[in-house]
């Protein structure tokens, strides 16, 4: 867990992802189209990736992937996310994110 909340709080926006997955994908792009270049880091990728798999799971987040935090906060998944894009709130999470 410990990795998981140093990469939250080392970047702005973090994504938790696996390569293989079309949901993780489809939000990765919808933060770049909203102008922010998010940190992903894939756990598919990492030795670690289970164990941080895991910890993700016990953070509360539905699904272990795509987990999103802004901020240092964890969002959620990617139906908290477009939840928050719907109502116009994504946005407002991101200001500071975005390019002047």
């Amino acid at each position: 867990m410990d990795k998981v909340q140093r990469m939250a709080s080392e970047h702005g926006v973090v994504i938790f992802s696996k390569s293989t997955c079309c949901l993780c994908y489809a939000v990765t792009i919808l933060f770049r189209d909203l102008g922010v270049d998010p940190y992903v880091h894939e756990l598919d990728h990492d030795s670690d990736g289970k164990d941080m798999e895991k910890a993700l799971m016990r953070m509360s987040c539905n699904a272990s992937v795509p987990a999103v935090f802004i901020g240092g906060e964890l969002v959620g998944s990617t139906n908290e996310v477009m939840s928050l894009h719907l109502k116009g709130s994504l946005i407002q999470l991101l200001k500071p994110y975005l390019p002047d």
